[in-house]
C-alpha cells in the first residue's frame, strides 16, 4: 500500500505501476488484482490513478482530465464554474484541445474535449497548484468565456446589446467579473479564433464597462 500511497492523485501509466512491482514475476497479475481491489482506477487504457481508499485525498477531476488526453486545458462551462462564473453545476470536465474531439466515460465522470485553432489555443491558460503536489492546467475566465462563445453553433450574437443579454440570461453570467477582465486575452481570440463578431462584441462591452 505504501508503494502505491506514494504516487498520490496524479494519474500515471502501466510502465509507473511496473516500477513499483517489477521485483514480482508477475506485475501484470499485481497490476489487475489492484484494480480488481478497487486500489487503482483505470481511467483509459494504459492510464490509472490511485483510489482514495489508499491515499484519502480527493481526486481531482481537473487533473484528470488533463492528463486523459492532450494537450488540453479545462474550459467551457466546466472553467467558468470553477472561476464561480455561472450557477450551473456541471456534469461533464470539459476541455479545449488541438486533437480531434474526443469524449470519455469513465469511473470519475465523463470528459468532453473539443477542438480550438492551434494558433489559438496558447493564449490564457493558467496553471492552478494544489497544496503544493500537483498542478493542472484551466483557462483564465476571458479565455473560458471566449471558448465558450465561438465553439457552440447557436451563439450568434451581432451588437453589444444581445451580448449583454445573452451573458446575463443565458449564461446567468457574474457580471461583476467582467471589470477585471483581461482585454488582451480577448484581443488575441479575435486574431485568431473563429466568431470575430462575436468576440468583438465581448470586447466592446467590456470596454463600455470600463
Amino acid at each position: 500500500m505504501e508503494r502505491l500511497r506514494n504516487l498520490g492523485v496524479i494519474p500515471v501509466n502501466r510502465n509507473v505501476l511496473y516500477s513499483l512491482y517489477g521485483d514480482l514475476k508477475r506485475p501484470d497479475g499485481k497490476i489487475s488484482e489492484l484494480e480488481r481491489k478497487g486500489l487503482i482506477i483505470r481511467i483509459r487504457r494504459n492510464l490509472y490513478v490511485v483510489s482514495q481508499k489508499v491515499h484519502h485525498q480527493e481526486i481531482s477531476s481537473e487533473l484528470v482530465g488533463n492528463h486523459l488526453y492532450g494537450p488540453s486545458y479545462i474550459s467551457f462551462e466546466s472553467a467558468l464554474s470553477y472561476h464561480g462564473l455561472i450557477p450551473e453545476r456541471v456534469y461533464s470536465v470539459m476541455s479545449a484541445c488541438i486533437g480531434q474531439g474526443k469524449q470519455y466515460s469513465t469511473p470519475l465522470g465523463k470528459f468532453e474535449y473539443i477542438k480550438v485553432p492551434v494558433n489559438y489555443f496558447p493564449a490564457g491558460i493558467n496553471q492552478v497548484i494544489i497544496n503544493n503536489t500537483f498542478a493542472f492546467l484551466i483557462a483564465s475566465p476571458e479565455k473560458a468565456l471566449c471558448d465558450k462563445i465561438i465553439n457552440f453553433r447557436n451563439v450568434r450574437i451581432q451588437s453589444v446589446k444581445s451580448m449583454r443579454e445573452y451573458l446575463e440570461d443565458d449564461l446567468r453570467f457574474e457580471m461583476s467579473a467582467l471589470d477585471s477582465f483581461n482585454t488582451e486575452i480577448i484581443e488575441f481570440c479575435i486574431r485568431t479564433g473563429k466568431k470575430r463578431t462575436e468576440l468583438i462584441q465581448l470586447l466592446k462591452l467590456l470596454k463600455d464597462g470600463k
